[in-house]
């Protein structure tokens, strides 16, 4: 069983691990050894982690083992996180934390969300109904990746 909660400080160690194994494990179908370090360091920053969560509304899900997922987003609608840690992966907790995160902007008025998707996420987000609006190519620590802008009607 999932439960989704709020976000709360202590999650941080274990919201940071959970991005870290699930970037370095489920993105290296798609992306080099260079890239996974430039996109998810080890170790992790702890402050700059602080910051964006204080910036951003982040849903977490859990499992009979703790954490398995989280969800961040800006109150304009952007998804800027959605990671499953790896044992959770294709369980539908990604799924959850969309559903839920849907709900809540929904019910403040936002109409349209948008994410930067991974070449490991574009696929989920298209099951999701969002639509790819044009591949970027970003460059983060000196590696260079592609992402697909995309976006969503809201319609939870």
């Amino acid at each position: 069983m999932i439960a989704i909660r709020p976000y709360a400080s202590g999650d941080l160690p274990t919201l940071m691990a959970l991005f870290t194994a699930a970037v370095h494990t489920l993105g290296a179908l798609h992306y080099g050894p260079a890239q996974l370090d430039a996109w998810a360091p080890r170790p992790p920053d702890a402050e700059d982690w602080r910051r964006r969560f204080e910036t951003l509304h982040t849903l977490v899900a859990e499992d009979a083992l703790g954490p398995c997922g989280f969800i961040a987003w800006q109150d304009d609608g952007r998804i800027e996180l959605l990671y499953t840690a790896p044992r959770c992966a294709r369980r539908g907790v990604a799924t959850r934390l969309v559903q839920a995160a849907e709900d809540a902007l929904s019910a403040d008025g936002v109409t349209e969300l948008v994410t930067e998707a991974s070449l490991a996420a574009w696929p989920f987000f298209e099951t999701q109904g969002f639509t790819v609006v044009e591949p970027q190519v970003v460059t983060r620590r000196d590696a260079t990746f592609t992402r697909f802008l995309m976006k969503k009607e809201n319609a939870a």
